[in-house]
């Protein structure tokens, strides 16, 4: 269910824009997120660049929140540099954040088409990680 934007999460499109504007330098930090966790606390990252496949801004997040005690998030936003703005997560990022916050909303597209979405809106007929865990009762003795 896409939802409209709330002042809150354009809030949250700023911090993430002032993060880009701020921190990401050349070609090794080109995206920033924010998250807001459910105290209203706003966590930010910047992604860490590499040819063999670095972290997105939204995977340095995770454990940026978590570093500061935010171990659940409520909106998650991703923001390129040179005021690209709003930027959606990419496939391995979509799936990171469904197992790590599947309640998790995002925020996605452009001008007066930006708008807020469930995480698994944006991964349909997805794969969930937990549910395919062994309990465990169920995991086989060694």
């Amino acid at each position: 269910m896409t939802t409209q934007i709330h002042q809150l999460d354009h809030e949250l499109i700023q911090a993430a824009a002032q993060v880009a504007r701020a921190r990401c330098r050349g070609d090794n930090h080109t995206m920033a997120a924010a998250g807001r966790a459910p105290d209203g606390r706003v966590v930010t990252a910047v992604n860490a660049y590499h040819f063999t496949g670095g972290p997105c801004a939204e995977l340095v997040l995770i454990g940026t929140a978590a570093a500061q005690g935010v171990y659940e998030l409520e909106t998650i936003v991703a923001v390129g540099d040179r005021d690209r703005g709003v930027v959606p997560p990419c496939g391995r990022c979509r799936q990171v954040l469904l197992d790590y916050f599947p309640a998790l909303k995002v925020i996605v597209g452009a001008g007066e088409r930006t708008r807020t979405v469930p995480i698994s809106e944006l991964l349909p007929e997805s794969y969930v990680w937990a549910d395919h865990q062994l309990d465990a009762e169920e995991a086989p003795l060694p």
